[in-house]
């Protein structure tokens, strides 16, 4: 499997490409696997050496949606506010959003859950305070130490 590293609009990615069966080819992006479908011939013998468009297509064991454009490099958000930032411990995408901005928050309270590996992983408030920004929302993927939320 060839790993690689891209940057989109400012947002990291951890690609690894697996093996190809005609033109099927099992790819892994931050923790989620997808079937591609390549459109054209089948992969170049230089392995990624094709010029062709590959639109992405969830696999049947991967319940979370492929990135899109408008998902994969979402605008920056306004600043956040003062406080301390709760980030992501592993990278993975964003399943449920369970705080709203002013919402005050306990200890050991959960304020999102994560999904990585198939794995449903609960982030939770570092502090007692109260949420000044939610920096992520359902569906996005993100990576290891991506801010999720800040606590005040």
């Amino acid at each position: 499997m060839k790993e690689y590293k891209f940057k989109i609009n400012g947002k990291e990615y951890a690609v690894a490409i697996g093996e190809a069966d005609g033109k099927m080819l099992s790819v892994n992006v931050n923790g989620a696997d997808y079937q591609v479908e390549l459109e054209g011939d089948t992969l170049a013998p230089s392995g990624l050496g094709m010029t062709t468009s590959v639109p992405v297509m969830p696999s049947a064991a991967s319940a979370s949606p492929a990135p899109s454009a408008a998902s994969a490099a979402p605008a920056p958000k306004a600043a956040a506010g003062a406080g301390t930032a709760i980030k992501s411990p592993l990278p993975g995408i964003i399943i449920s959003v369970d705080v709203k901005e002013g919402q005050a928050v306990k200890r050991g309270q959960k304020v999102a859950v994560i999904e990585a590996m198939k794995m449903e992983n609960d982030i939770l408030a570092e502090s007692d305070g109260t949420v000044t920004a939610v920096l992520v929302n359902k569906g996005d993927s993100v990576l290891e130490g991506a801010d999720i939320v800040t606590i005040g």
